[in-house]
């Protein structure tokens, strides 16, 4: 079955998927996380085929890159339960929710860049925002406890890791826990962004003082001015925005 719409993935897979007992999405971001929402505590396990220019979610959970090599290795995979991010509009997400930097850095990969070199392109607006590092003024709640600041981005995280492990955003955040983790990452200068960025290549950003951490079920996400988020991928509206975990929601195929 194809999709002609933003909304449609999610359609079909509420009205098919339930005689099946796994359900393959090949697509962009978007598409595979609307099929994993709307299946979300009732439906088959989901596999997740990367069929995008990024792939975030593919990469973050291990699946080959090329479909010929995906599909055995998910038929032969494991079913895990992992948690959700769900936005009060009811959408969710599987990696993370963020505004700063890696909003900048989906927001400025544009179409164009993308055909001609594909993933990179976001590696390369990335590095153009984390060069800029603008600051911004955030205000975050987690489950009532309220932190205030500057920071060049807020991160709100289902996954410790991205790209396929290449990028570690906390060595305590896991996909199961039944906790989103806020990632907090205020460098002062172009030194200090560079040596985060380092430390996330390495797996101990966590121990660096430009970054810190605030763990909850549900979280409040306020910037002034109003910023625009990203959540897997997505641009979504502007914040404030309030999201709630989903604890083990998800049933995922993971190689």
């Amino acid at each position: 079955m194809s999709t002609n719409a933003p909304g449609h993935a999610a359609e079909l897979a509420r009205e098919h998927a339930g005689k099946y007992s796994m359900v393959f999405v090949l697509g962009g971001d978007g598409a595979a996380v609307e099929v994993i929402g709307a299946l979300a505590d009732r439906g088959p396990a989901v596999g997740v085929l990367p069929g995008g220019t990024g792939n975030l979610l593919a990469r973050a959970l291990g699946i080959p890159m090329q479909v010929a090599d995906a599909v055995p290795a998910l038929l032969k995979s494991r079913e895990r339960r992992v948690d959700l991010g769900q936005l009060a509009d009811g959408r969710c997400f599987a990696i993370g929710l963020g505004v700063g930097v890696d909003e900048a850095m989906i927001a400025h990969a544009s179409p164009q860049l993308k055909q001609r070199i594909g993933f990179l392109a976001y590696f390369w607006s990335g590095t153009l925002a984390g060069l800029k590092a603008e600051r911004i003024a955030y205000r975050l709640t987690t489950d009532g406890v309220v932190r205030e600041g500057h920071a060049v981005s807020v991160l709100v995280a289902n996954l410790g890791t991205v790209l396929g492990g290449l990028i570690t955003l906390g060595k305590d955040i896991r996909m199961d826990d039944g906790m989103l983790h806020a990632v907090i990452f205020a460098p002062s200068n172009l030194w200090d962004a560079i040596r985060v960025f380092g430390r996330m290549l390495i797996g101990n950003v966590g121990n660096d003082a430009c970054v810190s951490y605030a763990s909850g079920r549900n979280i409040r996400l306020e910037t002034t001015p109003p910023r625009r988020a990203q959540a897997d991928g997505e641009l979504l509206g502007l914040t404030p925005i309030d999201i709630t975990v989903r604890p083990g929601a998800a049933r995922l195929l993971i190689p």
